[in-house]
């Protein structure tokens, strides 16, 4: 059966010239439609929610219920890198990938009943602040701080940007660098302007058209195969035409272990243990102790709606599987010369890489298999994945900078100030984010997703042995901890400066790098770097002097239920100004504002209205409340046994595809 073939594979990213998919009335309506109710749920949240506080900028005002913030976890996680990277992944070497995400399903439940618990009793807004709280000191919280911007610049904007770009660029004809720079521009506007629950709000509502999108994808992906059945037989035989003599088979022929989660713990691409153990690592640090998802758990009403989120976004986890490794192997075995090339020059001439072309078997499903219409709201889907991870990670990055870094530089700031350098800050991070774009573009290796964990593999495990430690061994202290962090990086910066000085190669052209160095799986690192920098951490600790449990009341687990006043062991670098203490009395007839300076403040959320003045008994009531974790018994049980269902639901699902 003959198609329109677009040009989708056929020409470089920089050649505008060709055909463009996204040409007729129903893609762009449906495109035009999702901008505006996606703009419009964002001015609603903007309207209905207070934004001109600290707590309602960046937590919500502590409001949130289960259902917007489970979905907003998901829309959160599941970016663009997602879609590219994981059904890329996945046409080169099958289901494996697919563990990646149901590993997730294990960890939302210890976020949930271990981890926040301890966050809402201490009362933070930030990660870096629990540490400061816990340990005293600032260069922790500064150290923490400043790597995850990096972090989010390396990791998640470059990927999410250069993920997105492969698919608009392709689909639309668009020039790569104008389809980063508009959707940034449109993302930041959200996020500037909404704060996080206007981001929370459009989260849940590109949740939904992920999701319908993909289901209505992989509807055809399968039709296209035969079914379940026909595609699983089909896979194995999916191999180029043109291939040299001189290239191994292992390069080009499916896997025979496509079809099983748990590989060779020795010559699997994700051995087991590191699928299990390795990634657990990484997962405790992204899911229990990255701001971006914290920050929406701290944003719930009560601890019940935590652990109901978490559950929500567990069982949305499920759906990658189906939604994305499975329909990027069927774009293999529909597209094979083009999704699983292995001749250089003919990857270089499909996709412009020639370490390899699997990162486009999705969006090439989008452009040649749906119809019109439909194409156009699946490019909405991709760009609604794109838009929730930028919009969260500006959030939250924001928050970062304003919390953790310039309060030590202006430690009397206004509430004002704080909420004008939170945004600037935004727009500075995209900055940083557009001339990042060559380097990404330029260091591409065949699969995104390898990249994105290898990275995280590299620099994210000190810091989950250091917060879990935080949180269940009180007798570790800053010392051990900072030195820990300290070691852990430099050991995780030596590998992946070697790898990337050597290049990652592929298999046709393997990279020089030392056996010692790198063909040690990124995964089996992870797990060697977090037992080490573990070891570390304690042993310093209990060579220096432990920390009183004074200063540790409901700031670790042995120690959660404590009653007593805590004796922070740093003073806070910021707190709201008393207007009564300011020195500079404002005139009691000042002059009412402008009309456009009232639409520009509000549309900020930096109206001038004053929050009512709480005595000292009502502000120590709602800090109480802010730090309560009690919960209704009946709603307890209810997520207990849900949180039972769902781990048995994971349990069977790795003993059925393992």
């Amino acid at each position: 059966m003959t198609r329109d073939y677009f040009g989708f594979s056929l020409r470089k990213a920089s050649n505008n010239t060709n055909s463009i998919a996204i040409n007729n009335a129903a893609d762009i309506s449906v495109i035009l439609i999702y901008f505006l109710v996606v703009l419009a749920v964002g001015v609603w949240a903007m309207v209905r929610t207070n934004r001109s506080t600290v707590g309602g900028f960046f937590l919500a005002g502590r409001s949130m219920v289960w259902w917007p913030i489970g979905a907003s976890l998901f829309a959160s996680n599941i970016g663009s890198g997602h879609f590219v990277g994981i059904a890329g992944t996945a046409a080169a070497s099958g289901i494996a990938i697919g563990g990646f995400e149901w590993n997730a399903l294990v960890v939302v439940i210890i976020l949930g009943w271990l981890f926040v618990p301890i966050y809402i009793k201490a009362g933070v807004v930030t990660m870096p602040e629990y540490l400061k709280k816990r340990f005293g000191g600032q260069r922790i919280r500064i150290y923490l701080s400043v790597l995850s911007l990096f972090l989010y610049v390396f990791t998640k904007i470059s990927a999410d940007m250069f993920s997105g770009a492969i698919f608009i660029n392709q689909a639309l004809g668009l020039n790569i660098y104008l389809a980063v720079i508009l959707l940034l521009m449109i993302t930041a506007l959200y996020t500037v302007t909404g704060g996080l629950a206007a981001v929370i709000y459009t989260d849940t509502l590109q949740t939904v058209i992920m999701v319908v999108g993909s289901f209505i994808l992989m509807g055809f992906a399968f039709t296209e195969v035969g079914g379940y059945g026909s595609f699983q037989e089909k896979y194995m035989t999916a191999i180029p035409n043109q291939v040299w003599p001189n290239i191994s088979e292992s390069c080009y022929v499916p896997r025979a272990d496509s079809f099983h989660i748990f590989r060779d713990a020795v010559t699997g691409d994700l051995p087991w243990p590191g699928l299990v153990f390795g990634l657990t690592v990484q997962a405790t640090w992204y899911w229990c102790t990255d701001q971006v998802i914290v920050q929406r758990c701290l944003s719930a009403k009560n601890l019940s709606h935590v652990k109901a989120g978490c559950i929500l976004c567990g069982y949305l986890k499920l759906l990658p599987m189906f939604l994305m490794v499975f329909p990027g192997m069927v774009s293999r075995i529909l597209y094979p010369d083009e999704v699983a090339c292995v001749i250089p020059e003919q990857c270089q001439s499909f996709c412009d890489a020639s370490v390899g072309c699997t990162n486009i078997a999705y969006p090439k499903l989008v452009v040649d298999l749906m119809p019109n219409g439909l194409r156009g709201l699946m490019l909405s889907v991709m760009l609604a994945s794109l838009m929730s991870s930028l919009t969260s990670i500006f959030n939250s990055a924001s928050t970062l900078f304003t919390m953790d870094i310039y309060t030590k530089i202006r430690s009397h700031a206004s509430e004002k100030e704080l909420m004008i350098a939170g945004r600037v800050f935004i727009l500075v991070l995209i900055g940083v984010s557009i001339a990042w774009i060559p380097v990404v573009q330029s260091a591409q290796s065949g699969q995104l997703f390898d990249y994105i964990q290898s990275i995280t593999s590299y620099l994210t495990p000190p810091i989950a042995a250091v917060f879990m430690l935080a949180i269940f061994c009180k007798r570790v202290n800053e010392k051990g901890a900072f030195y820990g962090l300290v070691i852990g990086l430099a050991i995780g910066l030596s590998r992946m400066i070697a790898e990337f000085a050597y290049g990652t190669g592929s298999c046709v052209n393997p990279s020089p790098c030392p056996v010692i160095i790198c063909d040690v799986h990124y995964l089996y690192f992870s797990i060697i770097l977090f037992v080490v920098s573990c070891i570390l951490v304690v042993s310093i600790s209990l060579m220096t002097k432990p920390i009183d449990d004074k200063h540790l009341y409901r700031l670790c687990w042995t120690l959660r239920n404590r009653t007593e006043e805590r004796v922070d062991l740093e003073v806070e670098d910021w707190v709201e100004q008393d207007s009564d203490s300011m020195d500079i009395k404002e005139p009691e007839n000042q002059e009412e504002p402008g009309c456009c300076k009232k639409v520009l403040l509000g549309f900020c959320g930096l109206d001038d209205k004053k929050a009512p003045k709480l005595s000292a008994e009502e502000q120590a009531e709602l800090q109480k409340q802010l730090t309560d974790t009690s919960e209704k018994p009946l709603w307890r049980n209810v997520v207990n046994a849900n949180a039972i269902l769902l781990l048995c639901v994971a349990v069977f699902l790795h003993g059925f595809y393992g």
